[in-house]
């Protein structure tokens, strides 16, 4: 079962294959993608990496976080599904 890592404080100019990259060398990667903005195209600074096993996941987030990528230290843990949207941001 895949498991799905969120990546923070990326280099805003880093691109989803570079991501994709800096995993691999924990184990397989089913995707990876960096977040930008929808009206501009800019990175938002963060991401999402999906590591084929879980165990990957794990050492990913042992091995990874703090490291530097691009001059700066990734923040990585195990993604946590979204909030439900607050009754005044939902849609009607």
């Amino acid at each position: 079962m895949s498991v799905r890592l969120f990546v923070g404080n990326l280099n805003f100019s880093l691109v989803d294959e570079e991501l994709r990259d800096a995993f691999l060398e924990i184990g397989p990667v089913e995707r990876a993608e960096v977040v930008r903005d929808r009206f501009d195209g800019r990175s938002r600074g963060f991401g999402f990496v999906e590591m084929v096993n879980d165990g990957d996941g794990e050492r990913a987030v042992e091995g990874l976080n703090g490291r530097e990528l691009m001059g700066r230290p990734m923040r990585v843990e195990i993604a946590t599904s979204r909030r439900n949207p607050s009754p005044t941001h939902a849609a009607a």
